[in-house]
């Protein structure tokens, strides 16, 4: 075991030299791939992650994660097996993209309100796109279709939720942890009343000030923010490096084959290919395609970039992980079910969302813009984000409800 370790020490430092060389010879690609990486940060992810980063930290110190999980546990813990505060995660998840999804879920953690493999379930299904991307970025700004937008997030979501419900099978079954267990006082048998209890004993246990938790709050979403900005931008000069260097020829050429034998068209090959390292790349180079292409497949391979995430992607839940006891390895299989799911949404919702006659994501002789000609105001961000939070809230408490009068029939019989 040391020896292999050793061993991957070793390829990691020849890896890195190898890339400091490659910066030096093209100096000028890896600036333009640096500014590049930094817009998509500053103009994208910033925006659309630390309003709601921050948000999310101040409603932990309140104690409405309790709130929310006293209500939502009937729901969660049957069809998911993570507990009812997963459905914040996952209602923020949802509104702002990755990598939130993971940091509210390592939160959880610290607060001993979830189990490591609860953790991982919970890891593997929140980590989504945001609607702003997904519409403002691929459907307009690379696709040039805003016909696009529904079937795009509809397979998004469907095929996380598909994931959340194939992941309940990870691990073995555990005890319920003490705050999640049903509630000891007898005088509050109403759940409503349950979960303000529990959000005043989880007020009360915090004990910070107001200034006390938005300086927290501002100062850990910031350092996460700067991180998560710092991995876009080296993903970045080394997806251009290997562009450069022509070493990416040989994993086109095996994608080509490959879409060759499924029956699908070879020039896919580059938007999948760049997928595999960035999400932006890999979405840009699907609306791209030639014009030859169906919009179907080319929708398709946009739905597997935005679920697969990207080596970026990736690297940031590692490094939000790496402080607790959560593993790689089940959200590597998530992701790679997400990716292989939401494109078979995509051809099946097809004909339910689009007409035969959709028209093509780019006419001849267009040229091929740029993701930040398209990316929306701030306030449209936060506009968007806060609908589909409240909304994704709604929904699963719409279903707790109902769920709570089904069942109290079927336990009197």
């Amino acid at each position: 075991m040391n020896v292999s370790k050793r061993i991957m020490q070793i390829l990691v430092i020849l890896a890195l030299l190898f890339f400091c060389v490659l910066m030096a010879l093209y100096p000028s690609e890896t600036w333009h791939a640096s500014v590049r990486g930094l817009s998509i940060w500053w103009d994208v992810l910033f925006p659309s992650l630390f309003p709601f980063l921050v948000l999310s930290e101040l409603l932990l110190g309140f104690g409405i994660v309790h709130f929310l999980g006293t209500l939502l546990n009937p729901l969660m813990r049957p069809i998911f097996r993570v507990p009812g505060s997963g459905g914040f995660v996952f209602a923020v998840s949802c509104a702002s993209g990755y990598p939130t999804g993971a940091k509210l879920t390592a939160q959880l953690w610290e607060q001993k309100l979830v189990t490591r493999e609860e953790g991982e379930r919970l890891v593997a299904f929140t980590t989504s796109s945001d609607p702003i991307f997904m519409i403002g970025a691929v459907s307009v700004g690379f696709f040039h279709n805003t016909s696009i937008a529904p079937i795009l997030v509809a397979s998004h979501y469907s095929a996380a939720i598909l994931v959340g419900v194939l992941m309940r099978f990870h691990g073995r079954p555990a005890a319920t942890l003490p705050s999640e267990s049903p509630p000891a006082h007898g005088e509050h048998r109403n759940r409503f009343l349950s979960a303000i209890y529990a959000m005043h004993e989880a007020r009360q246990a915090d004990g910070r000030t107001l200034g006390e938790l938005l300086r927290h709050a501002i100062s850990s979403s910031l350092r996460l923010i700067i991180i998560v900005g710092g991995l876009v931008v080296f993903f970045s000069v080394i997806m251009e490096l290997l562009v450069q260097t022509g070493w990416l020829g040989m994993l086109y050429t095996l994608t080509e084959q490959g879409l060759q034998l499924a029956g699908l068209p070879p020039s896919l090959s580059h938007s999948l290919v760049g997928g595999l390292f960035e999400v932006t790349l890999g979405a840009k180079e699907a609306g791209a395609a030639s014009t030859s292409i169906p919009l179907v497949f080319k929708v398709a391979a946009a739905a597997f970039v935005l679920s697969w995430g990207g080596l970026s992607v990736h690297a940031q839940i590692m490094s939000v992980l790496s402080n607790t006891p959560m593993r790689y390895g089940p959200f590597l299989l998530a992701r790679a079910i997400h990716a292989a799911v939401a494109p078979l949404l995509v051809i099946l919702l097809w004909p339910l969302f689009m007409n035969i006659s959709a028209s093509p994501a780019f006419l001849e002789n267009t040229l091929n813009p740029s993701v930040f000609a398209h990316t929306p105001g701030w306030n449209v961000i936060g506009i968007t984000g806060i609908k589909m939070f409240v909304g994704m809230l709604a929904t699963l408490l719409c279903l707790t409800w109902i769920r709570s009068l089904l069942i109290p029939k079927r336990s009197e019989k």
